[in-house]
């Protein structure tokens, strides 16, 4: 086991989020760990328990009990809800800002008055 990867930002995740990401029952990750596929280490949040698992031994998990073309397709699945997010939350700031503009455009009328 490399300690350069439990480091490394962005090749670990916790077995929750792996599966949100993947598409895995949480069985599936226990029983993966119990049979030596998964290395991890548990870790604590606010007092509650989780495990913190190897990215590329998820993907690996995820390949083996899925397939390839069900890895990819829940792979771009994910990215595009991460693009929605984001342009969600581009959405959301947009009218923050367009408020606040009418805001100053009304209190730049004020002075003209």
């Amino acid at each position: 086991m490399s300690q350069a990867l439990w480091t490394k930002q962005g090749e670990t995740l916790s077995h929750k989020n792996a599966c949100k990401e993947f598409s895995l029952e949480e069985h599936e990750i226990f029983e993966a760990m119990r049979a030596g596929k998964l290395q991890y280490k548990e870790n604590y949040a606010h007092g509650n328990p989780y495990y913190r698992l190897l990215r590329r031994e998820v993907i690996d998990l995820a390949i083996e009990l899925h397939g390839e073309n069900f890895f990819k397709k829940q792979e771009l699945e994910h990215k595009m809800k991460e693009v929605t997010n984001g342009i969600n939350s581009c959405k959301r700031k947009l009218k923050k800002f367009e408020k606040e503009k009418e805001l100053l455009i009304k209190k730049l009328d004020h002075f003209d008055k």
